[in-house]
């Protein structure tokens, strides 16, 4: 990954704003060396039918090599957003599930077993998830701790 070779990820969406799809790019945007490319439009056929809507997705997603879904937007719109899980599994694109903020939402059933994984609010395990499940990327990183044993 580099910055002329983005991961491209699509983050659901509702054909709207929400706080939380807005949430996921302050945390991206808060890592160093972290590139990536948005395949998301929550814009596009804001207007349309069903099915122009269905086919913005579909177009969406198959551009990512991962799919981000924050659990706090799922109650907005149970049957978009399953349509999207639908889909990233169609795709074959591995989807990486971020706990709803502050963790005061239950993660759906089906969605836990259509994640690849489930990561807290937090940025380093958001963007290893992404690198893990999106690229194949070996993540493993330790934490150094300096201590003063005085």
């Amino acid at each position: 990954m580099s910055e002329q070779n983005p991961i491209h990820i699509f983050v659901t969406h509702a054909f709207g704003p929400h706080e939380e799809y807005a949430r996921v790019f302050e945390y991206l945007e808060s890592r160093d060396n972290f590139f990536y490319a948005n395949t998301s439009d929550p814009d596009a056929a804001a207007r349309g039918d069903l099915e122009a809507m269905q086919e913005a997705i579909r177009n969406q997603i198959k551009q990512a090599e991962a799919v981000l879904f924050p659990i706090g937007v799922y109650n907005d719109n149970p049957k978009l957003y399953d349509f999207e899980l639908t889909v990233a599994q169609a795709f074959d694109k591995p989807v990486i599930a971020i706990k709803s903020f502050g963790d005061t939402l239950v993660v759906p059933a089906h969605v836990i077993d259509v994640a690849a994984e489930t990561v807290e609010w937090n940025d380093r395990e958001i963007t290893d998830a992404i690198r893990r499940h999106g690229r194949g990327e070996d993540v493993d990183q330790w934490d150094v701790v300096d201590f003063d044993p005085d």
